[in-house]
């Protein structure tokens, strides 16, 4: 089992956002850290504060020098795929080959409404993140590319320079979709993440992805798998590693510490030594 910390940029402050990502880049139990993509808080109060999430990526790259570090995971309705490709590129070269490109179809609909993005039905969504799986794909390991699809068109594109990571930045793809997302995760991810607490769905949906890979004749042990640990300010450190210890039996790979605001970074000391002890 390896471990991560994830800081959603809602309802807190740059400076707390730092201060954790700084403290936990000294602390090699946690491998990477993650925030989100919205431009609205997903808990009450929705019209609160919330940092945009590619922004303070960047920022908390570099601000620290170990770390990997990833959006869980970027809505594909917000931005272009070719330009989230070069942004990507971009990033993994900023921060030295650390990144890894979380990617998802998108979901909050009072955000889109307000500020005029259409997000599309369910299967429209998921046809839009598999054309634009395509797109970046291509444009991380191809020199131009030529694509022509519903939503998305390229034309002799160029992505220059690629990314430092061989053969491309990491893609992580989260959701638990049986028909649409887990096929896609066994094509195009290095990277599953499942969006819940839930050992024995969690132990479904991952034979589900294992049959996917076997489909195509891909090793599923080439996708690392994670889940999310809900981590709050008066949660006990043994509590939360005896939840990881959980999620490690059901068979996932990462357990991703979601610390939940107040953000402090001395949290993560007695954190990082009850995780500890499960890899003894």
């Amino acid at each position: 089992m390896r471990f991560a910390i994830k800081t959603a940029p809602q309802h807190t402050t740059w400076e707390e956002m730092l201060a954790v990502w700084q403290a936990a880049d000294g602390i090699d139990l946690f491998e990477s850290a993650w925030n989100f993509d919205h431009f609205y808080p997903t808990v009450p109060p929705t019209n609160g504060n919330c940092l945009e999430g590619w922004t303070t990526l960047t920022a908390l790259a570099q601000a620290t020098r170990r770390l990997r570090v990833g959006c869980m995971v970027l809505g594909i309705v917000y931005r272009h795929p070719a330009v989230l490709a070069n942004m990507a590129s971009t990033l993994d070269i900023v921060s030295g080959g650390r990144l890894t490109l979380g990617i998802g179809a998108a979901w909050n609909t009072e955000e889109c409404d307000a500020y005029g993005i259409k997000l599309g039905s369910l299967s429209e969504r998921f046809d839009r993140l598999e054309e634009a799986c395509e797109v970046i794909h291509q444009l991380f390991t191809e020199e131009r590319s030529t694509f022509t699809g519903r939503y998305y068109t390229l034309a002799e594109a160029c992505n220059n320079p690629k990314g430092v990571q061989v053969p491309h930045p990491p893609i992580c793809i989260g959701g638990e979709g049986e028909k649409r997302t887990l096929p896609l995760v066994a094509r195009y991810a290095n990277q599953w993440d499942f969006p819940s607490s839930d050992t024995e769905r969690f132990a479904a949906k991952h034979a589900i992805l294992r049959e996917r890979c076997k489909e195509i004749g891909r090793d599923p042990g080439d996708i690392t798998t994670s889940m999310h640990v809900w981590v709050e300010d008066d949660t006990p450190p043994g509590s939360t590693a005896e939840t990881c210890a959980r999620f490690a039996d059901a068979g996932a790979d990462l357990s991703i510490c979601y610390l939940m605001p107040p953000l402090r970074p001395q949290i993560l000391e007695p954190l990082a030594a009850a995780l500890a002890e499960l890899t003894d």
